[in-house]
């Protein structure tokens, strides 16, 4: 698949990473695609980079790996991405009462706010309920973790779900966009155990069965 990455903070470069090798076509979208730290990555991971709306442009999966304060902005400038699937793995987080929480809930959710934005694009909601390290690289885990998606396009799903396969994660289809209102807090308590609670980041859901 062709795909462009849209950021390249601790997420997008994850992401990448967790790709090599694995047959697909990537590109970096960023804001400055000659930034030393940018060209870094695209070598580490043999990728190119573009600036964000030409990385888009020519891609069939859109990967949005962006600070939520940013995102409205950053998706305006991709363009036209009517048909295209785009995977949403933000979280709507900022500081609330002096605390890090959710932005949004119970009645509308960031996955719902980017297909809104996107109202042509086959939006995806996934890769947002773990740290970026075990996006990377997550052989090392006993148990194969789980990543959840939603997303109103069964197809789109089908083709996430296959990416996510690449990336060592078993996937579970949650249900409609709508379903974003349960995957965002859910990653509330991931965050809550690896950053509030001392868990750490080497850790990740699994769905075990007997």
């Amino acid at each position: 698949m062709r795909i462009a990455i849209i950021g390249t903070g601790n997420v997008g470069a994850a992401i990448a990473r967790g790709l090599v090798g694995k047959g697909h076509d990537v590109t970096l979208g960023a804001r400055e695609p000659e930034n030393p730290g940018v060209t870094a990555l695209a070598q580490e991971t043999s990728t190119i980079a573009l600036e964000q709306a030409e990385a888009a442009a020519t891609a069939e999966i859109v990967i949005l790996a962006l600070p939520w304060a940013v995102s409205e902005g950053a998706i305006k400038g991709l363009g036209d991405l009517s048909g295209k699937i785009v995977i949403d793995c933000m979280n709507p987080l900022g500081m609330i009462d002096g605390t890090l929480g959710l932005t949004v809930g119970h009645d509308t959710s960031g996955g719902e706010i980017v297909q809104a934005l996107l109202p042509g694009a086959r939006v995806v909601k996934t890769l947002n309920q773990v740290g970026a390290e075990m996006m990377a690289d997550n052989s090392a885990l006993p148990h194969r973790p789980v990543m959840f998606l939603a997303g109103n396009d069964d197809m789109a799903k089908a083709a996430v779900s296959a990416l996510l396969t690449d990336l060592g994660f078993a996937p579970l289809d949650s249900g409609d966009i709508t379903t974003s209102r349960l995957l965002e807090p859910f990653a509330m308590v991931w965050i809550n155990q690896a950053l509030m609670r001392g868990k750490g980041r080497s850790w990740a859901f699994a769905a075990v069965e007997g």
